[in-house]
């Protein structure tokens, strides 16, 4: 029987962990099969380079299991700094992105990321730092896009006798 093979496997790896930390059911059944590995024999080193892991995650996995069982591996409330901002407020913001600055009293043209830190403080009371916002931009899907600049009072017939090559030719 041929061998067979996954095209872009490397691609494929990344798509299938990305698929497998989306959801907590997911995790759940990875954090299982890694178990059930070590218990077949597997060392947790060789665990963790077949499921893409760090030993010690391996091990801190048999580990709860070992302690708690299968309750061990379930999802558990995360330690961490809480979010500044709730979907409520996230969808808001993104609401608000796609008005004008004028339309709040802001004498800027565009959002950036000090106008948003500003604008998040004095409309929704969250301190939000410039480069946070920045990363929101980006997780609202906004670019940031600059005017380019004109030149005041320009000739355009000036700007064409300038230039190396001829428009028409």
């Amino acid at each position: 029987m041929r061998k067979l093979e996954i095209t872009d496997p490397e691609i494929m790896r990344l798509a299938i962990q990305d698929e497998i930390m989306r959801s907590e059911e997911s995790r759940y059944d990875h954090r299982l099969h890694g178990v059930l590995l070590v218990s077949q024999g597997f060392s947790c080193a060789k665990v963790a380079d077949l499921l893409g892991h760090s030993p010690r995650t391996v091990q801190y996995w048999v580990k709860r299991f070992e302690e708690s069982g299968f309750a061990g591996l379930q999802e558990t409330e995360r330690p961490g700094r809480p979010k500044s901002l709730d979907e409520k407020t996230i969808s808001a913001v993104a609401s608000d992105l796609r008005k004008s600055t004028e339309t709040f009293g802001y004498r800027q043209n565009l959002w950036d990321g000090k106008l948003l830190s500003h604008h998040l403080a004095t409309r929704y009371g969250v301190d939000l730092g410039v480069r946070q916002c920045q990363r929101l931009f980006h997780r609202l899907g906004f670019r940031r896009r600059k005017p380019r600049p004109v030149i005041a009072r320009s000739d355009a017939e000036a700007q064409r006798r300038y230039k190396k090559t001829a428009a028409d030719g």
